[in-house]
């Protein structure tokens, strides 16, 4: 399958290039200004790499065939990847088809695109919503275990003091106990002297 790789000068500068990349452009080709001589984009992507052959390439083509089917080629490397990720779904397949369908009508083309964005939303929502739930199961755990740690220091905080409470009231009843009993038999030695 062959298509059209070429443009011009012209061409690339009306579709705006970056002031760096087109002064690249231009001294790699020894040039001072846009020209309408054919210019393939193999020497765009020799002289200033794959960004700028990817903008050319987008942007400044005459026709857009070789963009649509290099669209699909980068689609079909990743399609095993968005398939693995939810059941089988033709919208994304339709989509790289008809970018290889010379034939099609721009309505065409339109609707798959359309239909794939969607697809592509739907995926990026299910795994969004199955990331937040996983995240809140996770979230859940955690929080269940920081309840019963914080839940298991207070309860140990609780018990401390009315440990710390008990001994002091038992400590405290102890001493008065231990008081008075002295203070009675301090009573009863003197009332035993003073009978004497």
């Amino acid at each position: 399958m062959t298509y059209n790789s070429t443009t011009t000068l012209n061409r690339i500068r009306a579709a705006n290039p970056c002031k760096d990349g087109w002064g690249k452009l231009l001294s790699h080709l020894g040039k001072t200004s846009a020209d309408d001589e054919p210019l393939k984009l193999m020497t765009v992507l020799n002289s200033n790499g794959l960004d700028d052959a990817l903008w050319v390439l987008s942007f400044a083509m005459p026709d857009n065939r070789l963009a649509r089917h290099f669209q699909a080629w980068c689609a079909d490397q990743v399609l095993h990847i968005f398939e693995n990720e939810r059941p089988y779904d033709d919208r994304v397949r339709d989509q790289i088809a008809m970018l290889r369908n010379d034939n099609a009508r721009d309505e065409q083309r339109a609707a798959a695109q359309d239909a794939a964005r969607e697809a592509a939303r739907e995926a990026a929502h299910n795994a969004a919503r199955e990331a937040a739930w996983a995240a809140a199961q996770t979230a859940a755990q955690d929080a269940a275990r920081e309840a019963a740690w914080a839940a298991a220091q207070t309860a140990a905080q609780d018990a401390a003091q009315d440990a710390a409470q008990d001994a002091a009231h038992n400590a405290a009843r102890a001493a008065a106990q231990t008081a008075a009993w002295a203070a009675q038999e301090k009573q009863l030695r003197k009332m035993i002297e003073a009978a004497q």
